[in-house]
């Protein structure tokens, strides 16, 4: 049993054989498909592809304009990537609290982290599901401050009707190889504003804006780049391999919704493990299926021992010595760190898998 699954679909792969076919491989047509059906199909908002889910992370620091001595108020409930892209501006990160019971950032934390010096808000939609976005977004319009979702998990996931990728200003999302939608590599940047994606489009290829850029006949565009840009652009091949995977993304995400319903409903009366909450105004992109247990490192090994494949995925970033070490009192995000773990959770899981994760752990740890 795999923990995760790299979906490539037959339709990625004819696609990635004639994007090769036809040499035109750096970001073309293909790029332009993508995120066309990317807007069709899942309703996000004016979505620009990158080469990663950091790189979006990151070009939206920059079109907020978070430079040095700035603050960015996000969790340590995630991947290293969300601090470090606060970093690579110059700025700090400062950690709020999560709830315990979802993973999610707190908005009651946020508000007492903010200072003269914060500029933007960081939410991370732990395992796919949505944070308290409402709550958020009416902070920071309050501060005046830009919310960028961290939303690598949470592609397909909707809050209050609305998808994740079509309520703050940036939604960043990942297509790296073990997301559920992949490029092999990838990301994309949603953008609310119209300003906002062309100044993404410009920057993510160097600061040049190649829609309005002429041909000249010596063989370069004319162009005058005003900002630093970067080499940000996702290439024709990995937009082919997305576009063929998100023809059935729907029912592979339905699919995950299935099994994450079935967790839940044999595994709600197991001593010592307790399920995340839900609410009934979100939906969940079931990235990751993530409960609290007792004695972890026994279920773990209980686990292993029938070949069931576990993992934490991600610990609380704040330990490490680039965001300064733990010095963060933060009580929820200690309670989490030390209990939560991921089980098997993706498309290719049979019926008997399922059950011999659930009967496994309902044999007790």
């Amino acid at each position: 049993m795999d923990f995760f699954h790299t979906h490539v679909s037959l339709r990625a792969i004819e696609l990635a054989t004639e994007t090769l076919k036809s040499t035109f491989l750096s970001e073309g047509k293909r790029v332009k498909e993508f995120e066309a059906a990317l807007t069709k199909q899942l309703g996000v908002r004016n979505p620009v592809a990158l080469n990663s889910g950091t790189s979006a992370l990151h070009l939206a620091l920059v079109l907020a304009g978070v430079g040095p001595g700035d603050e960015v108020i996000l969790p340590a409930q995630t991947y290293v990537a969300t601090g470090l892209a606060v970093l690579m501006q110059r700025a700090t990160p400062v950690f709020a609290d999560i709830d315990p019971e979802t993973g999610n950032i707190l908005p009651s934390s946020i508000a007492e982290k903010i200072t003269p010096r914060t500029k933007a808000i960081m939410p991370v939609h732990w395992g796919g599901y949505p944070c308290n976005m409402d709550e958020i977004n009416a902070i920071a319009a309050e501060h005046g401050l830009a919310v960028i979702e961290d939303a690598a998990h949470a592609l397909g996931a909707t809050y209050k009707g609305k998808p994740i990728g079509a309520i703050s200003r940036f939604t960043a999302f990942s297509f790296q190889a073990i997301k559920h939608l992949t490029t092999g590599d990838g990301g994309a940047l949603c953008c609310l504003e119209e300003n906002d994606a062309g100044q993404a489009r410009a920057r993510r290829w160097f600061g040049i804006d190649r829609v309005r850029s002429e041909p000249c006949i010596l063989g370069e565009r004319v162009y005058d780049i005003s900002d630093i840009g970067y080499k940000y652009h996702m290439n024709d091949l990995a937009a082919a391999v997305g576009l063929g995977n998100l023809e059935d993304f729907p029912q592979r995400l339905e699919r995950r919704r299935q099994i994450g319903v079935r967790y839940r409903e044999r595994l709600v009366d197991v001593p010592g493990l307790q399920l995340l909450r839900l609410d009934s105004d979100r939906t969940h992109a079931y990235w990751l299926f993530t409960v609290l247990v007792e004695r972890r490192e026994d279920f773990i090994r209980k686990l292993a021992s029938h070949g069931i494949p576990t993992s934490v995925v991600h610990l609380r970033i704040d330990h490490n010595s680039v965001f300064g070490g733990l010095r963060n009192d933060l009580p929820g995000q200690a309670a989490f760190n030390e209990s939560q773990v991921s089980m098997p959770i993706h498309e290719t899981l049979g019926i008997a898998e399922i059950e011999s994760v659930v009967g496994a752990i309902r044999a007790g740890w």
